[in-house]
């Protein structure tokens, strides 16, 4: 394991498990939502997030968490470790609510600089409609990688396990 992606919906814990798998096995960490988000909830353009991207692919190790579609082909085909967080819908609204309230008027570690939290009607929908609309179209992109090791967890108590076996075996 030195080239991980974390996928999944909004509020399954992808930053979170990039930040613990990163400091299990001591390899730098990047989110994507941090190299998207410019000040202000700017976006950046498709070309600069594509050359952060590739320029963080050039290193010898690496653990990316996000999703961004535009980025996803090469960063699969890099990875030597792909871990897609496959939750309930309920969990993840629970999650994008519960992170909402936890970062009220602040940024998120893992976001853009000067982007305070914020919890909008577009993203509960995207969140609620994540599990039918767009993880069946992951597990097609999964199904045809090769010389992957590919976990897919439906439950924090399947991640906790692989966790716990991760820190044993470092």
């Amino acid at each position: 394991m030195k080239k991980i992606t974390i996928l999944g919906n909004p509020g399954a814990g992808k930053s979170t498990l990039a930040k613990i798998i990163g400091e299990i096995l001591n390899i730098p960490v990047y989110h994507m939502d941090s190299i998207f988000w410019k000040p202000g909830w700017e976006p950046i353009d498709k070309e600069g997030l594509l050359q952060k991207h590739d320029e963080i692919l050039t290193q010898k190790e690496w653990v990316i968490d996000g999703n961004y579609s535009v980025t996803l082909p090469k960063r699969l085909e890099d990875a030597d470790t792909i871990i897609f967080l496959n939750y309930s819908t309920i969990r993840c609204l629970y999650g994008i609510t519960r992170r909402r309230f936890q970062y009220r008027n602040k940024t998120r570690p893992d976001i853009g600089k000067d982007c305070p939290e914020r919890l909008n009607l577009e993203f509960i929908r995207w969140t609620k409609n994540y599990n039918k609309n767009n993880a069946p179209k992951m597990y097609e992109r999964l199904s045809i990688l090769q010389g992957k090791d590919i976990h897919i967890f439906k439950n924090r108590r399947q991640l906790n396990t692989f966790l716990e076996a991760l820190k044993q075996t470092n």
